[in-house]
């Protein structure tokens, strides 16, 4: 069964709209699209709002959560950006992170076609870090799975995650009782619940924002 804080967030709306919830799996290639087609009435799935994506689906205001880029490594092997330098990184093909790690902090990425192979690499010690979005790596360190690792490095770069509906809807009821929804959920201080329920890291920005 699917479950987490958007899964949560999703009941929300539902139970405030007096409808039952169907969950559809998304990805990053197609919910966008999805959404376009009528697959979905909603996003909510880590969904970075960037200028482009707002021409294509209607991102509701304020942001629900932020991420950015962050490491996971051994305890003790790092103690920050700066020790990652002309050293082997583990890195997903196609995330802006890897460029970030390479161009800012001098590492030398080896980039993997997915998320298990890399991390499989880290434990390997083929890499001495797991560069990726800090709310993934938050959710793998709360997994228990990962015991002797950590986040071995502040989280930069970060970008705010936006719920959305059809483009044609944003300014509608439909959108702004979605954007009514988060920002009840940041003024109740339900994602902050929601952070300590899954075991987040604490958010400063979700303090904030609260």
């Amino acid at each position: 069964d699917l479950e987490g804080i958007e899964v949560d967030l999703a009941n929300d709306v539902a139970e405030a709209l007096g409808v039952e919830l169907e969950l559809v799996v998304i990805k990053s290639s197609n919910r966008m699209e999805f959404l376009q087609q009528g697959k979905i009435d909603i996003i909510i799935g880590a969904m970075s709002d960037k200028p482009d994506r707002r021409r294509i689906v209607g991102i509701v205001e304020p942001a629900y959560w932020s991420s950015g880029m962050t490491l996971m490594a051994k305890d003790g092997v790092l103690s920050g950006w700066d020790d990652i330098s002309g050293k082997p990184v583990c890195g997903k093909q196609g995330t802006w992170y890897n460029k970030v790690a390479e161009k800012d902090y001098g590492a030398k990425v080896i980039a993997f076609s997915g998320n298990t192979e890399a991390k499989e690499a880290l434990r390997s010690g083929k890499c001495v870090a797991w560069v990726y979005d800090s709310s993934s790596i938050d959710a793998d360190l709360a997994s228990g799975e990962w015991d002797g690792y950590v986040q071995a490095a502040p989280t930069v770069s970060e970008i705010p995650w936006g719920a959305a509906v059809p483009i044609e809807e944003r300014d509608s009821t439909f959108g702004r009782f979605l954007s009514g929804m988060t920002y009840s959920w940041h003024e109740s201080g339900r994602l902050l619940e929601l952070e300590e329920k899954w075991g987040v890291s604490p958010s400063g920005w979700l303090k904030s924002m609260s």
